[in-house]
């Protein structure tokens, strides 16, 4: 294993109270070595790849176009990154690939950034191991690399099987290749397909939503993520949103849209056991509900973001200062949570899960809120139908998925007029 610096991480800094502890340790100095340790308490890992062909109008993750000359030197100091971090970590549960795409590596690339993987990471055999993919940039000989080297979940970004929304998405595939790369991955021996839908597109109509569905049903993928448009701040879209230059979906008409999504994957057997992720019986994404569950994750990659036991960072997203590095990468917005936004945070993913969260859990986390407020909270959502205990759990409701982000920023942060 590469020999850890002694001296501070680059670029290390910690916003929020000043009162707030030492992100990861009681030390004056943090160190390398102390950073890096905190990963044997993961269960996951996310390695972003941040290279695309085109950047979509309405995604706000880190991705840079082209720069096919810069593939290479990344994939050489991921490894780096892998090689200091790897050894620390106790048998992964998942590691997931995303991005960016991926799958725009050349196959060579591509076959050593993924033998990197399973070299430096404990990678088991029941790990969840996921690639994110575009339709286009799937081959046969990729999709070969991929099961070679272990990758046994692939998630396909479908989006929309229109072509007209896909351009006001400023996506470039043809809806037809959608279909070639779920047949190029079962060829190769990934089953465990996933395809993102997205709806409430400017210009959609519900008939189309159910079109998408028709579509992406014949194809019989494993999981669905199904996502209404978000207008993301500073997006392409989101300045065409502000300037007029396209319209955003009705609220009564994108509830609807979503009513039908959920009913027309239950009627073809996929359980919906999260707002926007729907799957066959035994597939649902277990990074994913990593994240919803809280656990801990370790980030590789420039702009990654990661968490352990309440602390949170990401990666600097400055793709050229991550190449030259030789250790870890620079960090920044490290935060420390305090215990009350800790528990916020809790229930703002875990009331995504429509099993809910279990009483105890619950209970935990309203110990960690001064004066019972959030008990208030959800006493008041229970009255109102948005939320219920079934089964020893917390749960919103119908009525309360159709008001999810509402009933969730309650329990995230304390209304000032209520203090």
């Amino acid at each position: 294993m590469t020999e850890l610096p002694s001296n501070q991480l680059p670029q290390f800094t910690i916003l929020g109270h000043s009162a707030q502890p030492n992100p990861l340790s009681s030390e004056d100095v943090l160190t390398a070595e102390t950073w890096v340790n905190c990963a044997q308490n993961v269960a996951g890992a996310y390695i972003h790849v941040p290279f695309c062909f085109h950047k979509c109008h309405y995604c706000d993750f880190f991705s840079v176009a082209g720069r096919e000359e810069q593939h290479q030197a990344f994939v050489l100091r991921l490894e780096k990154e892998l090689n200091i971090v790897g050894s620390k970590m106790p048998e992964l549960e998942t590691v997931f690939i995303g991005g960016g795409t991926p799958t725009l590596l050349e196959p060579e690339l591509l076959r050593q950034m993924l033998k990197a993987i399973r070299r430096y990471l404990p990678v088991a055999n029941n790990t969840e191991f996921t690639i994110e993919a575009n339709p286009e940039t799937i081959t046969s000989e990729k999709a070969d690399i991929m099961a070679s080297c272990g990758v046994n979940r692939m998630s396909i970004g479908a989006q929309s099987f229109d072509e007209k929304l896909l351009k006001q998405l400023e996506r470039w595939h043809e809806p037809k290749n959608v279909k070639r790369a779920v047949n190029f991955a079962r060829s190769a021996g990934i089953c465990n397909i996933n395809l993102d839908l997205i709806y409430a597109i400017p210009t959609q109509t519900v008939a189309q939503v159910e079109q998408d569905l028709h579509r992406v049903l014949s194809l019989l993928p494993t999981h669905l993520s199904c996502y209404a448009l978000t207008y993301e701040l500073h997006t392409p879209l989101w300045h065409r949103l502000e300037s007029g230059s396209v319209t955003r979906v009705e609220h009564d008409i994108e509830a609807e849209m979503f009513d039908v999504v959920s009913g027309k994957l239950d009627e073809g057997g996929y359980v919906q056991y999260e707002i926007s992720n729907f799957a066959k019986e035994g597939y649902a994404c277990k990074h994913n509900v990593l994240y919803w569950k809280n656990k801990n994750w370790w980030p590789f990659g420039p702009a990654a973001a990661g968490h352990v036991d309440g602390r949170r960072w990401r990666n600097a997203p400055r793709l050229t200062e991550y190449l030259r590095g030789d250790h870890l990468p620079p960090v920044q917005d490290v935060e420390c949570l305090r215990a009350d936004i800790q528990a916020g945070e809790a229930f703002m993913m875990g009331l995504r899960l429509l099993d809910g969260m279990e009483r105890a859990w619950v209970e935990e986390l309203l110990e960690k809120s001064p004066e019972e407020w959030r008990q208030a909270v959800i006493e008041r959502n229970v009255s109102k139908g948005m939320l219920e205990w079934k089964k020893e759990r917390l749960a919103l409701t119908c009525k309360g998925l159709h008001f999810a982000d509402t009933v969730i920023s309650e329990l995230l942060m304390r209304d000032e007029d209520e203090q």
